[in-house]
């Protein structure tokens, strides 16, 4: 019997995999979605969120978000978390994509400006900010400049002219995580690191022009500065080949302290090593270095983005109100204060395609936001909407903060391939009215709707469970893939 029959449902977008689902079940597990999702989900996917709950230290529940789907050792979507003294920190339920995330320029521009010089844009935008597999940078970086890059975060691009102060300010950790220790990083990794940041990459990162077409929730909208009619920029990208090869550097790690600690591992893609082992610090500070790299990444893009419409546009970007929304990452493992058994505690809380949400008040949203809560944002795929939701008390209670990240993928890339045709995906958004730039057509078939869940129902189930509400949906206007 596959794991999904033994799922008891609590609440319409809620369910429970009890202990007893399996042998060597710590603690429950919870899912997050409606009937539509987990029907449609992967077994594969419960099985991997099971084989999480297994493993010492974990704290109850380990999370399923609605856009969850298989993935390396914990699942896309999914939350583990661990307890500071006897958990463990593993690379394997971080990802190694670390600090995949989304960066958000709202504008004061109307869609009705932006669409009659849409195609020069998108090309202007494709143009300027190197994108595909091993795209390169026009920043030069050297050994001491990329150890700043990895210490202080999206801090060193505004240091050098890619941004302002302020953009900081509206940042996930103000764009840097402290404790980043770039001694614990390989030679093979700054190497590859050296020469990639300021690009986009490739497979599911983007760059979308969109336009605001609903509104949920007016007053936080205002907050965020969102208005009906006005035009967004998403910005998805991650750490590129640097975190990559962080993490394949310490999957080796993490396998041979997971033999030295004894550690009885229920698939050995969950490869990990306890909090306070030299093997698991040693990972955490090199994580973070990643995390600040992506952050340094996303800003600079940012930068290029709003030199690419002052040039298309002709007016300083400052005058058509580029400011930065939010940036939130993914593919994370941080150190946080959560209330377990009904005291506060510090946890190591392990996001593989998940988000922050944290809700009004919290010390950690930004002052501008703290009366109604992060922002928090989700894309959707190409063709279809993406939204900006809030974080709530509910998530703080229930998920240790945490939401989904996107619609999420339910066919795989060469399933896609096989299925969809590059030119026909073109085809199909051009005639919507979408401006579609990439390096290849198969990077269409890919990433075309086709392969992906119903962005729409994933939300609704996140809203519905009251873990992140919706505040606004946007719509793709132009894109720019790798």
């Amino acid at each position: 019997m596959g794991m999904r029959n033994k799922l008891e449902k609590v609440s319409e977008a809620k369910w429970k995999l009890p202990v007893k689902a399996r042998d060597g079940m710590r603690v429950p597990a919870m899912v997050f979605g409606n009937d539509f999702i987990v029907d449609s989900a992967d077994d594969a996917a419960f099985q991997q969120l099971t084989n999480v709950a297994c493993l010492p230290g974990v704290i109850e529940p380990v999370l399923a978000m609605p856009d969850m789907h298989w993935g390396y050792g914990l699942p896309m979507g999914a939350v583990g978390a661990f307890d500071k003294e006897e958990g463990i920190i593993s690379c394997g339920c971080t990802g190694f994509d670390i600090n995949c995330g989304i960066h958000m320029l709202r504008t004061g521009l109307s869609a009705e400006e932006v669409r009659p010089k849409l195609k020069p844009l998108v090309n202007n935008l494709f143009e300027r900010i190197p994108c595909g597999v091993g795209s390169k940078s026009k920043i030069h970086l050297n050994d001491k400049q990329l150890d700043e890059v990895l210490t202080t975060g999206a801090k060193w691009a505004v240091d050098n002219g890619y941004g302002v102060k302020a953009d900081l300010e509206h940042m996930e950790e103000n764009g840097r995580m402290p404790g980043a220790v770039p001694s614990k990083i390989s030679q093979k990794a700054r190497k590859r690191g050296k020469p990639q940041l300021g690009t986009l990459g490739a497979g599911n990162h983007f760059l979308e022009v969109q336009a605001v077409d609903e509104i949920y929730d007016e007053k936080t909208a205002k907050a965020f500065g969102l208005e009906k009619g006005k035009v967004t920029i998403m910005i998805h990208c991650g750490s590129r080949g640097f975190g990559h090869q962080v993490a394949t550097d310490y999957l080796e790690v993490h396998g041979a302290a997971a033999k030295k600690y004894g550690i009885d591992l229920p698939d050995p893609q969950l490869v990990c090593a306890p909090t306070k082992s030299e093997e698991g610090q040693d990972y955490f500070k090199a994580m973070k270095c990643a995390v600040n790299y992506a952050f340094c990444n996303r800003q600079i893009i940012g930068h290029w983005v709003r030199e690419s419409f002052a040039e298309v546009f002709g007016r300083p970007w400052e005058e058509m109100k580029m400011d930065t929304l939010y940036d939130v990452c993914h593919n994370i493992c941080k150190l946080e204060e959560h209330s377990v058994g009904g005291s506060k505690k510090e946890v190591y809380v392990h996001r593989k395609g998940s988000t922050r949400a944290f809700p009004p008040g919290h010390k950690d949203v930004p002052k501008v936001y703290r009366d109604v809560g992060q922002p928090v944002l989700i894309a959707g795929s190409m063709g279809t909407a993406s939204y900006i939701l809030k974080g709530t008390e509910k998530a703080m209670e229930e998920t240790f903060g945490s939401t989904c990240h996107g619609a999420g993928r339910k066919m795989s890339r060469h399933a896609a391939i096989k299925q969809f045709y590059g030119e026909d995906v073109k085809r199909e958004l051009e005639a919507k009215g979408e401006v579609v730039r990439s390096t290849h057509p198969k990077i269409l078939s890919e990433e075309s709707p086709g392969a992906y869940k119903d962005v729409d129902q994933v939300v609704e189930s996140v809203h519905q469970a009251g873990i992140s509400t919706k505040v606004a949906r946007v719509v793709p206007m132009g894109v720019a893939k790798g």
